[in-house]
């Protein structure tokens, strides 16, 4: 019996000693989205930022987003690749010159887990800014169809957006709901894909466009522009944490970084005709409304 009972101490301690590290292996950093239309709309500087005179801009309806890279940053002083880059997703030069990978870009809707990384595999230190270089959004916007021969206007039609943001991104193809266009090529900041979905019985009509917004056109907000300035291009969004994120290496529970941006108004275009709507036109005279800004309006980080 005193034999039993010893080992059966044994198994005991040996579990609970397993339980306790794999506890503290498993403990990570994970990262979601959030799309908030009523958060600050923000400009380049992040000061607040109206829509200027001959523009018109609404919030999308988003369905999901991709980052290619992550970063904490110490303090307003960090330079940018000088903090603890704990994210950095796949690049090709299929194109010519180094662009994100599209096709093996990982996306993520709102509140969904976009990435987790061992809370041990990350720098020990406080940090007080996060800087996220976002490179995809997807979502869905209303127009109005102007000028349809027999048919006239059809008004407040849904469609869905592909926009491209990042620096460079190598396009095989891209499905922004359900139909496909092939690209096989480098895109710069500012490239879109739009797809009609327009409701019955004109669905049969739905199609597929691509084009760009103006060089230079599309908002990234960075608070930081004076201390840590971002390569132009590029879609570094900075944002601030309220309560600076401590990381010592010795946690046992996972933290969850909830990355908050503002699509107030984001998505924005040249209102020719001043309604304040976006309109496409199908008399084959009158030229499109012009998109200029995808950019996302703000970055406010949490953790908990």
């Amino acid at each position: 019996m005193k034999l039993q009972y010893l080992l059966f101490v044994a198994m005991l301690l040996t579990s609970a000693a397993c339980k306790k590290d794999n506890s503290g292996d498993a403990a990570g950093l994970q990262f979601q989205f959030k799309f908030d239309p009523n958060q600050e709309r923000l400009n380049n500087i992040a000061l607040p930022s109206t829509i200027p005179a001959g523009h018109a801009a609404q919030s999308p309806e988003f369905h999901q987003m991709s980052v290619h890279y992550i970063e904490l940053a110490q303090n307003a002083f960090t330079a940018l690749g000088a903090g603890a880059v704990i994210y950095h997703a796949q690049e090709t030069d299929k194109g010519g010159d180094a662009a994100v990978d599209f096709d093996k870009a990982v996306k993520a809707g709102e509140n969904e887990n976009f990435f987790t990384i061992s809370l041990k595999d990350v720098p020990p230190g406080t940090y007080e800014w996060i800087r996220t270089s976002v490179t995809y959004q997807n979502y869905d916007i209303k127009y109005n169809i102007n000028n349809v021969p027999v048919l006239g206007n059809l008004l407040q039609q849904k469609g869905t957006v592909a926009a491209f943001v990042g620096f460079n991104t190598y396009i095989t193809s891209v499905v922004p709901n359900t139909r496909s266009l092939t690209v096989n090529d480098d895109k710069k900041q500012g490239f879109w894909a739009f797809e009609t979905n327009l409701t019955p019985p004109y669905d049969t009509y739905n199609q597929i466009y691509s084009g760009e917004a103006p060089a230079g056109a599309t908002t990234v907000v960075n608070p930081l522009f004076a201390s840590s300035p971002i390569p132009a291009g590029s879609c570094v969004v900075t944002g601030k944490f309220a309560q600076p994120l401590v990381i010592t290496g010795n946690e046992t529970g996972d933290v969850t970084v909830t990355l908050s941006f503002s699509i107030n108004k984001s998505f924005e275009w040249v209102d020719t005709n001043g309604n304040g709507q976006l309109d496409f036109y199908a008399d084959g005279v009158t030229p499109p409304e012009m998109i200029v800004d995808m950019g996302l309006r703000g970055l406010i980080p949490d953790w908990k």
